[in-house]
């Protein structure tokens, strides 16, 4: 005998109520969704029929264009709603709403990832429609807020972030802005434009309080990048190896108004290794005579091993009986193309105490 599951006459006579009754539910489903479609499709049919056959004033007829786009939309059918909307606005060259029509239309597209289409339609809505306000929402405001969101290069984006600025001041935090305007243009290689722009952001009152998303220390880099730009620049050095071994002699030397002036006059940090670079008491101006008198400094031979192309460590030791003995120079490569002739020099940039973790 077979071994397995047995499955007897009556318990399977016993289990067919069950099966029926799941049967029966599912065509009732299917019949609930099929009824629900036929209902929306004659509604739509007839809301049709008694748009192109009445004599409506313009409220009027926005309700039942507005009605009818809307049934296609909570269908999903998206399809016909483009069909609809932008055959409408062809025969209807004269409607205020036209704007809005076509603001629905590139949501639909924008709906089925159609990002191209829906930029197409987004942009020719700000060239050719007048703005309108539709339920205390302005069609130009939405529009440039979408073109940002789906633009896919920093030029488009600033475009519609000068737009942004322009005509809608009160409706977005201009600070922030700023700030990611001055960003697309970096991108874009218009050092001028993002240094003016970022100085904008600086100046407004809130910029050292906001919290702009995915930048946590806004303020902080901007106000670097234009202390930097205001400055002389005269402490950099050609080559890497120039300012190792500039900083070499004078410690040899004992030389500390060389190093005072190797020093970068911006920007300058002295910080254990964990801190940030934008805690209040990393940013230190001071002389190193009075870490050097009376002290037996000494250096490595070669730069750490964990310098890079960009960033270098340099291992000294001897500055202190008392506290932190152990000191590494930071070096680091200058990234300002907006100034040729100081972008890829060096500087020493700062001090970290203690052995590296």
């Amino acid at each position: 005998m077979q071994k397995g599951i047995k499955v007897t006459t009556a318990g399977l006579w016993a289990a067919v109520p069950a099966l029926l009754l799941l049967f029966g539910s599912c065509r009732t489903e299917e019949s609930r969704q099929a009824r629900s479609i036929r209902q929306a499709q004659k509604t739509q049919a007839e809301l049709e029929k008694l748009l192109t056959g009445g004599d409506f004033g313009e409220d009027s007829r926005y309700a039942l264009v507005k009605q009818i786009a809307q049934a296609m939309m909570a269908a999903r059918d998206y399809r016909t709603l483009v069909i609809f909307l932008t055959d409408w606005v062809e025969k209807n060259p004269d409607d205020k709403y036209n704007a809005y029509w076509l603001l629905m239309t590139a949501n639909a597209y924008l709906e089925n990832d159609a990002r191209p289409v829906a930029r197409y339609y987004l942009e020719r809505i700000i060239r050719n429609y007048p703005d309108l306000m539709v339920q205390g929402q302005s069609v130009h405001f939405l529009c440039l807020q979408n073109l940002i969101r789906i633009s896919e290069t920093s030029e488009n984006r600033i475009t519609y972030f000068n737009q942004l600025i322009s005509q809608f001041p009160n409706n977005v935090n201009i600070t922030e802005i700023y700030y990611r305007l001055a960003l697309e243009y970096e991108n874009e290689g218009e050092w001028d434009q993002a240094l003016k722009t970022f100085a904008l952001f600086l100046n407004r009152a809130d910029a050292q309080s906001i919290q702009i998303q995915g930048r946590p220390n806004a303020y902080a880099s901007a106000k670097q990048l234009i202390d930097f730009s205001n400055s002389s620049k005269d402490w950099t050095f050609a080559s890497l190896a120039e300012l190792k071994a500039a900083v070499t002699t004078a410690i040899n030397k004992y030389d500390w108004r060389a190093l005072d002036k190797y020093k970068s006059k911006v920007n300058f940090f002295a910080m254990s290794w964990r801190q940030d670079e934008s805690d209040e008491n990393a940013q230190n101006s001071f002389s190193m005579h009075s870490y050097m008198r009376g002290n037996k400094i000494h250096c490595s031979d070669e730069l750490d091993p964990s310098s890079t192309p960009t960033e270098a460590y340099f291992r000294t030791w001897g500055w202190s009986n008392r506290y932190v003995n152990v000191w590494y120079l930071y070096f680091r490569k200058v990234n300002f193309p907006s100034d040729p002739s100081v972008h890829g020099r060096w500087e020493w940039a700062g001090i970290y105490f203690g052995e590296k973790l």
